[in-house]
């Protein structure tokens, strides 16, 4: 099952028409990276994409970028480890607060035209990793 995929994103009719679709992934990719970072990332990617797992945590390549170019655009269950998707389930894919997208917007989106128009940069993701982390504490075995 997909948690998210960027065409979900750049298809929709709040999408800015002055943005790549790509820019529909910015918000997926700062989420996988945060889950890269912790170790939360499936096994298929410990098989498949050792390289790109590295180049993500060494923060030499953006979640986005691993969205895109190993994951194909789309964020699913086999991205995340059981406990990832656990934690994907309830905060991620959250109807109700606390959600994802509520703190990213408050994380990293305020001030901007559209949460679409937030960067993707390795800079912002500090922004995209408070959102998560937030929302993580007291749920984790890892020490943030």
């Amino acid at each position: 099952m997909a948690h998210d995929r960027i065409d979900w994103h750049s298809g929709a009719e709040n999408f800015p028409a002055d943005l790549p679709d790509e820019a529909g992934g910015t918000h997926i990719g700062m989420y996988l990276a945060w889950a890269i970072t912790r170790g939360l990332e499936g096994e298929f990617h410990r098989e498949e994409s050792p390289r790109a797992l590295e180049e993500v945590r060494q923060r030499r390549m953006t979640g986005r970028e691993f969205l895109v170019h190993e994951c194909d655009t789309k964020f699913w269950e086999e991205d995340l480890s059981d406990l990832g998707n656990e934690f994907t389930r309830a905060y991620y894919s959250a109807d109700t607060p606390p959600s994802y997208f509520d703190d990213y917007e408050e994380c990293v989106g305020a001030g901007l035209p559209s949460v679409y128009h937030v960067a993707d940069s390795l800079g912002e993701l500090r922004g995209g990793c408070c959102a998560s982390g937030r929302a993580l504490q007291g749920m984790d075995p890892y020490p943030w």
